[in-house]
Formats: C-alpha cells, structure tokens, sequence
C-alpha cells in the first residue's frame, strides 16, 4: 500500500512540473504567470513535506504574495505589448536550452532513482531533528554561521537599489530635438483647425523647443 506522504510528493512534484512547462511553453503572459503561482506553491508543499514550515512560509508569502502580482502588474500595464510576435531566428537556441535542460533533469533523477536503490528505500532521506525547518532553527543558522553571507547579500541588494535610482534619475527630462528634427516636424506639422488655435502636434513642437532653450 502506497503510503500517503508518498501520494502527496508525487502530486507536487507533478504540479511544479505542469507550472514550470506551462511557464516555458505559454505563448500568453497572464497564464505564464499563473503557471508560475502554481510552481510556486508546488515547491511550497514539498517545504512542508521535508517539515521546512518557515521556507513554506516564506515561499508563500515572497514569490506568490509579492513577485507574481509584480509580474502581474508589469503584463497589465504593458497591455497588447506584454505579448512577444514570433520569431524564429531563435528556434535553435530555444531547442538547445531546452533539450540541454531535459538532459541535466534526466541525470537528476537517475542518480537520485539510483541512490534510492541502493538504499533500498525510494526516497533516501535521513531522519533529522523536529525543530529542522522551523523559524528558531532557521534563525540561529541564518545569524550564527551564515552571518556574513547574509550581510553581504544586503549590501549587494542595497548596492543594486542605488544604483537603480541613479540610472533612473539620470535619465529623466524630455531629449531636446535637432535642428533637422524640428524642420521635419514643422513640415509635417498639420494646419490649424481654427482661425485662432494651432495643432496638437505643433504645440508638442514648441514644448520642446523651449524645453532645449
């Protein structure tokens, strides 16, 4: 008889495998996305099913609660643009990555199925504490042996910030137009609908042009 924990690993990691194909191979944004809220969840069952209660968490509440309604709000904003035309100048490199990544997934699970076997258990887990995966545990691991790398890792993410901000302020304003480009534009500018009123393009123009000035 088949045990029940066995039933619900194989049920997650069924699912994180129809999430990630369903992200690779869904030519629209939105279900991309959705695909990735059900990867997302799918890895975090199989947190809880090795008793990491705080990685389950914060799976939850990081990826699902905040990176997919980013992503969610980045394809709404984009509109009709978010989707991507089709092109097949890339055909090769798509088919190599993925078929390279097929391959390591294969040699995963081969030296796995082999290492079951020869522990002649199907899963060879060894039996760890209670307290492993919780947040004391994950705390005085995360703060006692792994406290450099974790204050290394905020000054790069700090360091990325900055420097987002930099780029993004320097590139505010509007570009000045050349010379050629203002006589271009003033020769397509349209005539004025009324007596007293120009055109919504030629008011663009001037905009710019005192904007340069």
């Amino acid at each position: 008889m088949v045990a029940l924990g066995t039933i619900y690993f194989w049920v997650c990691a069924l699912t994180a495998v129809a999430g990630a194909l369903s992200v690779v191979v869904s030519k629209n944004p939105i279900r991309g996305a959705m695909g990735l809220l059900l990867l997302i969840l799918s890895v975090a069952g199989l947190f809880l099913a090795l008793h990491a209660q705080f990685l389950a968490a914060i799976q939850l509440i990081v990826y699902a609660g905040a990176i997919v309604v980013l992503f969610l709000f980045v394809i709404m904003l984009l509109g009709p643009a978010a989707s991507t035309p089709n092109d097949r100048r890339g055909l090769f490199a798509r088919a190599f990555g993925g078929g390279l990544a097929a391959l390591c997934g294969a040699a995963a699970i081969a030296l796995v199925a082999s290492a079951g076997l020869a522990a002649k258990h199907p899963f060879p887990l060894a039996d760890v504490d209670p307290s492993f995966g919780g947040v004391d545990a994950f705390g005085s691991a995360l703060f006692a042996d792994a406290l450099v790398p974790f204050e290394v890792s905020g000054a790069l993410l700090m360091v990325a910030v900055v420097g987002a901000l930099a780029v993004a302020r320097g590139r505010q304003g509007v570009a000045s137009l050349t010379r050629s480009e203002r006589e271009v534009a003033r020769a397509a500018t349209p005539e004025p609908d009324t007596a007293g009123g120009a055109g919504v393009y030629s008011h663009e123009i001037h905009a710019h042009e005192e904007h340069s000035s």
